[in-house]
């Protein structure tokens, strides 16, 4: 027909390999670019023939998320290593769309195929980079702490402050950890970077003795980047170190709730403490600890903090702008 034979010559035009399937994904159409790009013979790739073309750790995958598209209906995308016509793999990108009769019904499913192996290879290669530059920055933060210990030797006067100074540098290299640049296999020994997953990873250290947490983090999660990781980290190391010291956890049946939720533009975290010693008089001065994790809230993540000494206990409320814990992500135009 005229239509087909139109579509034909813009499908032969466009950059990308074009390809189409029947309903039931059965494919009788690619485009020269197709054939260029491959080298195989007309036709040959019909049916299921278009399946030897993908390098073999991605059949199984690529068959995987086709299968979930034909019966569902949703979109088709995926990325995989397509034989290019000089015997090599090339990191390709398919999608494909379902078009639908006035029924509703599937009645072809049209996609493309883009290379894009150059890119593919340039990410790779950043992320040897940064994976390097990560571990550089992890052994330096293994010598600063190594300093600390050794110089405090000399000092004995200074050995308590030394301690501290060890505990929140190594809360900033869990910090560290957690953002940083992971392959597939690190991640799953890391876990999402969510705000929750990184918190619960920080208050591992106060669990009590059967390993359970006593710091019980309720409400919405946030997703959670580098820019905000080395803030959160001081501020909530400062208060599960004063809490385990003076607050709740300093008793055998002490707890911590820190609720956070979402409101409208804020991200509202509320740290509350219950079954501690009972406050007998409160602070007359504020401390290092306590003027670093309002400066951490206050000067780095744009927020407000404040304190309220209730009688079973302090509560703490972080009131931050919703954009503050992951800002690449809200500059991308995303929200959390």
């Amino acid at each position: 027909s005229e239509s087909e034979s139109r579509f034909r010559v813009l499908a032969d035009a466009m950059p990308q390999m074009v390809w189409s399937t029947l309903p039931d994904g059965f494919h009788d159409y690619y485009n020269a670019r197709w054939y260029e790009f491959t080298g195989v013979p007309l036709g040959s790739t019909d049916g299921e023939g278009w399946n030897d073309m993908f390098h073999a750790d991605d059949r199984e995958r690529a068959w995987a998320v086709w299968r979930n598209s034909l019966e569902t209906g949703e979109p088709y995308e995926i990325e995989y290593r397509l034989k290019h016509h000089s015997g090599v793999y090339r990191w390709t990108l398919g999608r494909a769309v379902a078009i639908r009769d006035e029924a509703g019904e599937i009645t072809r499913w049209f996609g493309t195929l883009t290379d894009i192996d150059e890119l593919k290879r340039l990410e790779q290669g950043r992320e040897l980079v940064s994976q390097e530059l990560s571990h550089r920055i992890k052994n330096i933060f293994a010598v600063v702490t190594a300093l600390i210990a050794l110089s405090a030797r000399q000092y004995p006067e200074a050995k308590a402050f030394a301690a501290s100074l060890r505990t929140r540098i190594a809360a900033l290299a869990r910090a560290h950890e957690f953002v940083r640049p992971h392959t597939e296999t690190s991640k799953t020994t890391i876990g999402a970077t969510t705000l929750h997953s990184f918190l619960s990873d920080l208050f591992k250290a106060y669990a009590d003795e059967t390993g359970g947490a006593r710091v019980v983090i309720r409400g919405e999660d946030a997703v959670f980047d580098d820019q905000a990781a080395t803030s959160v980290a001081l501020l909530f190391h400062e208060l599960a170190t004063n809490a385990a010291k003076y607050g709740a956890l300093s008793e055998r049946g002490g707890v911590v709730t820190l609720d956070t939720e979402r409101q409208e533009d804020r991200f509202v975290l509320t740290w509350s403490e219950t079954g501690g010693p009972v406050i007998q008089s409160l602070p007359q001065r504020t401390g290092f600890g306590s003027s670093l994790a309002s400066l951490s809230v206050e000067g780095q993540l744009g927020g407000r903090l404040s304190r309220e000494w209730r009688p079973d206990g302090l509560q703490v409320i972080v009131d931050l702008p919703a954009t503050a814990l992951s800002r690449r992500r809200a500059a991308g135009g995303y929200t959390n």
